[in-house]
């Protein structure tokens, strides 16, 4: 196995499982991120409303599905879905959340490297992509991606962008939080125009520029009513083409895939 992938697998083993809560100390320190994902409920919805509304009553992989969030929510709602992961400690976090929530019969998930997985041919309509390109080798992914998928399916993916130079900064005063490969490979424009030579279209939406700033008052009463007024004015300035780019996340739909 390539030294990058061991060390992706040390760290999401080290960061997943469920003993690391004991150490308090160092559970803060491998999920400081985790403060700014308070603010995320728009990028959420939106691939929630997506799968909902696209992959209801077929199947859908849950490519590099973490501890399976995304998984069980689309079980939910009538959706079959099957998760991979390179880890084994999200796989059994992934297993106890459907478990808890009641879907195991609509779920599955298996240890298994994404970029070359034992699925064959033309399997799934859909693909869920969440955080998860910036870990890989971007083509051996997109590759598989239009290997496994049907020709009328789709791809949602929702990412990390490094075009703003001060989420950039974090990233690297910060690199305990991720593996050398990742932050080297926060995906950029031209990582994601890299799609068109894979898929026949590409859809964008940006997320999350001025709503950070809501981010320290996320434990006070208020804090619904100021994060409501950012996202209204992320919503109008991440139109403009030279705004667009410095947003923290990016959902990139592809489609057409060109097998």
């Amino acid at each position: 196995m390539e030294l990058r992938k061991q060390k992706e697998i040390e760290l999401q083993s080290k960061r997943r499982d469920k003993e690391l809560k004991k150490n308090i100390v160092e559970y803060e320190r491998l999920y400081s991120y985790r403060k700014f994902y308070s603010i995320t409920r728009k990028s959420e919805n939106f691939i929630n409303d997506y799968i909902v509304k696209k992959y209801k009553g077929k199947k859908i992989l849950d490519y590099g599905c973490g501890d399976g969030i995304f998984s069980v929510s689309a079980a939910k709602n009538g959706i079959e879905v099957v998760g991979i992961d390179i880890s084994e400690a999200a796989i059994k976090n992934s297993k106890d959340l459907a478990k808890k929530e009641g879907v195991v019969n609509k779920t599955s998930f298996f240890v298994m490297d994404v970029e070359k997985t034992s699925f064959p041919n033309n399997y799934f309509d859909g693909i869920i992509c969440s955080a998860v390109l910036h870990h890989l080798d971007i083509e051996k992914a997109f590759r598989e991606m239009i290997r496994i998928l049907k020709l009328d399916g789709s791809v949602i993916c929702n990412e990390p962008l490094s075009h703003n130079p001060v989420f950039q900064l974090y990233r690297k005063l910060t690199p305990h939080l991720r593996t050398e490969w990742e932050i080297h490979h926060i995906l950029s424009k031209k990582e994601i125009n890299l799609a068109k030579k894979y898929f026949g279209k590409i859809e964008n939406k940006f997320f999350y520029l001025l709503t950070l700033l809501a981010v320290p008052f996320r434990n006070l009463p208020f804090f619904n009513f100021i994060l409501t007024i950012l996202e209204k004015i992320d919503s109008a300035i991440l139109k403009l083409p030279f705004i667009k780019w410095w947003a923290w996340q990016i959902i990139f739909i592809l489609s057409e895939p060109k097998k």
